[in-house]
């Protein structure tokens, strides 16, 4: 695979990612925050962020 069909491959998933975290926060009603964003950015990343990330455990990590 040449370098630019993978970067096209690479983009389009990116893109299809993003609309996808952006379709379930709308239809579960949760907050999309950043993640559509990172998950332009980074794509599988920015998807497991988006369902593991939680913002109330920020900062609080090995208190009992």
């Amino acid at each position: 695979m040449d370098l630019q069909t993978f970067a096209v491959a690479t983009l389009t998933a990116h893109i299809g990612f993003a609309i996808f975290v952006t379709l379930h926060a709308k239809l579960t009603d949760r907050n999309p925050g950043k993640w559509p964003l990172i998950t332009l950015a980074f794509g599988l990343a920015g998807i497991a962020g988006y369902f593991f990330y939680d913002p109330n455990t920020e900062g609080n990590a090995g208190q009992i």
